[in-house]
């Protein structure tokens, strides 16, 4: 099978709503009047961004759902999308289970592909994707302001308990119905498009949480020039894998571990976002509308930093960093 057989087999599909899709030197995307254009691109590479052993259609799945990720987090509608492909081989099997897993959520957004490129190399995925937002309503990192909430959607650390485990850097076996649960969290996240576009108007600000809470959180502290506080005690609500079981201390995984999958664990995919207190029952309304669980986990300060407080407000003298592609 040769590269365009493979195109036009797995990736070729007729466009509805772009001018012009997969087949020709360019696609061709005509955004309404009064829009503008969201763009945004993120890469996945085999042994760093995800195991070799991955189910193909949940890498399918992932593959588009980062970057879905990125336009609900500026409150945009997606649009369309490429696919740069790099692969060992042409895998038939394989394909069938990627393409099957990419484009469900595609239609499920009702994303387009309209082109891209494939070559033979690495196991190595580059998406590009293209939403559409009003003029002037896109959510950016610089709006939060002091006294606002501090917001977070659906749960944190999870993906990361699910890779820790995998790595056998867990200080104790999870039971194998929590691991496959949390490795479902890592390998199939949900991006938060809808939540995202209803926040529009509501939101000061936002972003994902792609490298862990604490490090995303610090990009709208320092875009918006202000500090911030986090409610630690939260965090076992935050993490599905223990949210409404024992308290903290008595986690198998303990205390720390909790934390630093809740704080620093990235591969969460969740929204980020910042609200002034007036607002509070419009994001109930905006979470209630979209399915979506959101949880109020801090404040926004006027001191710059951020500040993890603990269950008597005192303060943790806990380093978290984010996650670092070159550290």
């Amino acid at each position: 099978m040769g590269e365009f057989d493979l195109i036009a087999r797995y990736f070729r599909r007729p466009v509805r709503r772009a001018a012009l899709g997969v087949g020709d030197d360019c696609a061709l995307l005509a955004p309404a009047a009064g829009m503008h254009l969201a763009v945004s691109s993120d890469m996945l590479v085999e042994g760093r961004h995800f195991f070799p052993d991955v189910y193909p259609a949940h890498l399918g799945h992932k593959a588009l759902a980062v970057n879905l990720s990125d336009l609900a987090a500026c409150g945009a509608r997606p649009l369309a999308f490429t696919l740069a492909l790099s692969l060992p081989r042409a895998d038939e099997a394989w394909l069938q289970g990627f393409s099957d897993g990419l484009l469900a959520l595609a239609d499920a957004h009702g994303c387009e592909l309209v082109g891209g490129d494939t070559t033979q190399g690495p196991l190595n995925i580059c998406i590009t994707v293209f939403g559409e937002v009003p003029t002037g309503q896109a959510l950016l990192r610089s709006g939060a302001r002091p006294g606002d909430d501090l917001w977070v959607s659906g749960h944190l650390g999870d993906a990361r308990l699910a890779l820790d485990a995998l790595l056998g850097e867990m200080p104790v076996q999870l039971p194998p119905q929590v691991l496959a649960q949390a490795r479902e969290r890592l390998e199939r996240p949900t991006p938060r498009v809808a939540l995202g576009q209803a926040l529009r108007g509501v939101a000061s600000s936002a972003i994902d949480v792609s490298d862990g809470l604490v490090g995303d959180l610090g990009h709208i502290l320092q875009a918006s020039g202000v500090g911030a506080h986090i409610d630690t005690t939260l965090a076992p609500q935050l993490m599905a894998a223990c949210a409404g079981g024992p308290v903290p201390d008595q986690l198998p995984y303990g205390r720390e571990n909790l934390l630093r999958c809740v704080l620093a664990g990235g591969d969460d995919y969740e929204l980020l976002f910042t609200a002034a207190p007036g607002r509070r029952a419009e994001v109930e309304t905006a979470a209630r509308q979209t399915g979506t669980r959101v949880t109020r986990i801090g404040a926004i300060e006027a001191e710059p930093g951020l500040r993890l407080r603990d269950e008597q407000g005192g303060l943790l003298d806990a380093q978290y960093l984010a996650f670092d592609h070159f550290r």
